[in-house]
């Protein structure tokens, strides 16, 4: 049996070691067009209950990734200046490239060929196809998949910075242009991730639209002055973007699949994209467990068991991403308590009653408010 995975990220890396690990007599490469060391952005983030997939499914890749991250058993909103913190809703962090070191190291160690500067014009043949190469995929190319992207009009841009956060923060504060808000977290014992995001108009008063790299990241230190302490925001290749939301009508044809972003892109701000590329991972392996090197059946497992938890989290994370592309006017509507209740109930998920068992201390002060009723 020959796989080939396209994309050497998180999802491609883990189903590799995992297939593996469960065929070791398997042909197993992965293709990836950057070079070895490279990678996009800074941390990445997953929620308390995220990591609870893997520790089941894979138990020593769970420990030894705990062990590597930051934790915190809480989220903060601040507006105005107010901090308010929602407990229970704890996060674990971690590098991005650090992630992929580590899963390219373990993936070299079970014998899976790994190959850098690979930019392929088509996928190669092989008995399996793993499309893990992301937004831009090349096996999503193959006619069949019926992809569909909306792109959110909402502006952000990726920064790191090496001032220390307590824990994942949203901090939303306004400049004389319009309202910014900025995602940011630690990851490493010394470094943070640090999104800001802008609606369009405010964007372009801004002059953002017209600015480098330096200019820009001057003017979000400006805005975030409160926030960063002094310190500067680091870039790695850092362009202000547009969000897509992908979705493929098609997951699999003839004996290629979609894993990972390749599949679907989630929103960053429900802190999912890395958990489901994981999952998604898990579950390819986990099919090909039950249907051996019948590759249709194992394809169409992983679609059957998949597609409704993905289209049920698609559905949350659009609307936590619609969410923000209102957030001036809810700035504008609501103080610190209100708006971060609003936040935490924005995607239809999250009920008062199950926000009252997660976190009581926080819900204490929006009963004691009348927010919820």
């Amino acid at each position: 049996m020959h796989a080939a995975v396209l994309g050497a990220g998180p999802a491609g890396l883990l189903f590799a070691l995992l297939a593996k690990r469960r065929h070791p007599h398997w042909r197993i490469e992965v293709f990836e067009q950057n070079p070895a060391g490279a990678t996009f952005g800074f941390g990445v983030v997953f929620s308390q209950g995220a990591l609870a997939f893997l520790e089941r499914d894979a138990p020593d890749l769970h420990a030894q990734l705990a062990a590597r991250m930051e934790s915190w058993p809480m989220q903060r909103i601040v507006h105005r200046g107010e901090a308010v913190d929602v407990d229970g809703n704890g996060f674990s962090a971690i590098g991005r490239l650090q992630l992929i070191q580590f899963l390219q190291r373990l993936c070299e160690g079970q014998g899976v060929q790994i190959r850098f500067g690979a930019r392929l014009e088509s996928p190669p043949q092989a008995d399996l196809v793993v499309g893990a190469d992301g937004l831009n995929s090349t096996v999503r190319q193959r006619s069949g998949f019926a992809p569909r992207v909306e792109w959110l009009s909402n502006r952000f841009v990726w920064y790191g910075t090496v001032q220390r956060f307590d824990c994942l923060t949203l901090t939303f504060r306004e400049s004389e242009h319009g309202a910014f808000v900025a995602h940011h977290y630690r990851y490493a014992p010394a470094m943070s991730t640090f999104i800001v995001e802008c609606d369009e108009p405010t964007w372009r008063r801004a002059g953002l639209d017209r600015m480098d790299d330096v200019g820009s990241r001057a003017y979000c230190e400006r805005v975030f002055a409160p926030d960063l302490g002094g310190q500067a925001l680091v870039s790695n290749k850092s362009h202000w973007r547009q969000f897509p939301l992908l979705q493929n009508a098609v997951w699999r044809v003839d004996n290629a699949v979609l894993i990972g972003d390749a599949l679907r892109s989630m929103h960053f701000s429900i802190g999912s994209g890395t958990r489901l590329a994981f999952e998604d991972a898990i579950a390819l392996d986990r099919a090909f467990g039950e249907a051996g090197e019948e590759v249709p059946a194992a394809l169409a497992a992983f679609e059957r068991g998949r597609r409704p938890v993905v289209e049920k989290l698609f559905a949350a994370a659009s609307a936590s991403s619609y969410w923000y592309e209102e957030f001036p006017a809810r700035m504008a509507r609501f103080d610190a308590l209100a708006l971060a209740y609003d936040y935490m109930t924005r995607s239809g998920r999250m009920s008062p009653e199950r926000l009252r068992a997660q976190a009581p201390a926080f819900m204490q002060q929006v009963d004691a408010a009348g927010l919820s009723t």
